[in-house]
Formats: structure tokens, C-alpha cells, sequence
């Protein structure tokens, strides 16, 4: 695999795979010495132009794991805010002889065309409201972790489906790993059309008691420029998943960052249900998955660099 632009780019298969790596990444974490040498030699160039805490703080640190050296640009205080293009800056860097570049952008399919202007390997970490693949791989992984599988699930996900690019790389992992998915919030945040990609809509939480597993997410204030709904406070009124909603066995997620009191109230933050700590975890090792997966094979041997975990 080239490069990690879209779930949809992947098969069963793929995800399965990039997620059994990332479990026997999890050791690696338990070790004294938290490294091994898989990609000794290699630069990994973290390009992001939105602000980010998760993504970007264990995209390197995946990275410096498996021992690669990793250079941070960010477009805040850069030549962007002279004007340069995103092409040019991408030409730039690359002089530096990048073997992966790492790219988050507010522009849908960036990721794509910059996959075209180097010989990098490039990993979409979030291109505008389009997709965020490695969020439905560590968000699959978590399950897996959890459930065992994800066969026979019925997934909700409930909030800002329409600016979210977590929602549709999510709908594509789930559906592909075996999941029935079904999304449910305002009907001005569910994107007109949407049940073509094979999921149900629901405008009301009143059958959320059906789902295994609930994925709550945020109201993406950042890609709004109206108001979507006729206040927070009636947002969370109708949506909020709480105690009164959640069940005792169901599984509730969500990609963060949370805004507590609105999309969850902070009892169920706390909860036994909820699996959000564990979807951090699950950030860097499945991310040392996919950068493994893009730079460390050779397709002449299978044997396994040293150091990785079989």
C-alpha cells in the first residue's frame, strides 16, 4: 500500500490487517524502551494546517516509535500566511526528501491531489469535511478490542453528520467490517442523500436503545458559517446522549474533542460504557500500523524488519 488516502481505498481485508499490526504494536508500549527500529532512516513529515491535539501529537509519536525521524510544519507562522499555495509548499518540503508525508487540510480530496505532486507516501489525517481514514481504523480497533468484531453490530451515530469527516470514513469502516449503520440527528446536520451509502437515517434518538454501539459526535462549530440549529441549549435537549439514554450494555464512543453538557453529558464521559480513553490509546498504535504499512514492506521478501513484533 502507497499511500492511506481514503477508507474507501480499502478492503476487509486491509482493515484486518492494519489492525492485527496495530495489536502487536500494543506491546511495544509496554516495554522499557518504547521503540523498535522498523523504520530506522526514514523521515516522516507531519503537514498540517488545521490545529490538532490528537491526531498530530500520536502521528509522531507512532512515528519516533518505530524510530523514524519526523519534522513538524504547521501553516501558523509559516510561508502560507505570505500566500504560498499548498503545491508549492508541498514542492518545498519536498526537497527535504520526505518518505512520508502525514497531511491534514480544511480542503476536501487535498490529500489526493498532493499524492500526485510527490514520490511520498502520503497519509490523509483529516481532509475537510471529505475523510478521516485512520480515526475509522482506530475506531474499528477499539471495537475490536472491546467486542471481539464488529459482525452483526448496529452502530449509531448520532450528531453533526453533515460537517463531519470522521462520519463518513466511519460509515465505510463499519459497513465493511460487517456493521449495520444508522446516523440520527437534526435534520438540517444529516447530509441530503446519505442513505446512498448504505446506511439508515433517523431525525429522533427514540430507538437508540437498538444500538450496540454509540458514536456521538461533536457539532463542528469551526466548519460553520450559519446556524445550523436554533440553539445549543435545544440541541442537547433532543440529542445530548446521558444516562438517561445510554444503556448499561451499550458501548459509547466519540472522537473527540468532547464538549461536555453538549453532546455528553459528562456522567456518561465518565462511564463504564465509554471507550473515548481507549480510542487515544489506540491512535498511536494503529498508526504505527499504517505508517508500517506504507514505508516498511518490501515486496521481494516477507520477512519481518527487525525488532517488529510478529
Amino acid at each position: 500500500m502507497k499511500h492511506l488516502l481514503s477508507i474507501e481505498h480499502l478492503d476487509r481485508a486491509d482493515i484486518e490487517r492494519i489492525c492485527d499490526r496495530a495489536a502487536s504494536f500494543a506491546e511495544v508500549a509496554d516495554r522499557e524502551i518504547k521503540k523498535v527500529p522498523a523504520l530506522r532512516g526514514r523521515t516522516v513529515l507531519n503537514l498540517f494546517y488545521e490545529a490538532s491535539t490528537r491526531t498530530r501529537s500520536s502521528f509522531e509519536l507512532a512515528a519516533k516509535r518505530l524510530s523514524a525521524d519526523v519534522v513538524n510544519f504547521s501553516a501558523s507562522g509559516s510561508s502560507v500566511e505570505k500566500g504560498e499555495s499548498l503545491k508549492d509548499t508541498v514542492l518545498t518540503l519536498g526537497a527535504h526528501k520526505p518518505d512520508a508525508i502525514v497531511i491534514r487540510t480544511p480542503w476536501a480530496g487535498a490529500a489526493e491531489l498532493v499524492s500526485g505532486w510527490t514520490p511520498a507516501s502520503i497519509i490523509n489525517a483529516g481532509d475537510g469535511k471529505h475523510e478521516h481514514p485512520t480515526q475509522a481504523l482506530l475506531d474499528v480497533h477499539t471495537l475490536r478490542q472491546r467486542l471481539g468484531g464488529l459482525d452483526g453490530l448496529n452502530i449509531w451515530i448520532v450528531g453533526d453528520v453533515l460537517h463531519s469527516r470522521v462520519a463518513r470514513s466511519n460509515i465505510m469502516a463499519f459497513q465493511k467490517m460487517g456493521a449495520k449503520v444508522t446516523l440520527a440527528g437534526p435534520p438540517t446536520l444529516i447530509p441530503r442523500g446519505i442513505e446512498a451509502m448504505g446506511c439508515e437515517v433517523r431525525y429522533t434518538l427514540d430507538d437508540l436503545a437498538q444500538a450496540d454501539v454509540v458514536y456521538a459526535l461533536r457539532m463542528q462549530n469551526e466548519r460553520m458559517d450559519e446556524s445550523w440549529v436554533p440553539s445549543i441549549r435545544e440541541y442537547a435537549h433532543w440529542y445530548q446522549i446521558n444516562g438517561r439514554r445510554l444503556g448499561p450494555k451499550q458501548v459509547l464512543m466519540h472522537p473527540g474533542p468532547v464538549n461536555r453538557g453538549v453532546e455528553l453529558s459528562a456522567e456518561v464521559v465518565d462511564s463504564p460504557q465509554a471507550v473515548i480513553t481507549a480510542q487515544v490509546a489506540a491512535g498511536v498504535v494503529v498508526r504505527m500500523a499504517v505508517l508500517y504499512e506504507v514505508l516498511a514492506h518490501v515486496p521481494s521478501t516477507t520477512r519481518t524488519p527487525e525488532g517488529v513484533p510478529a
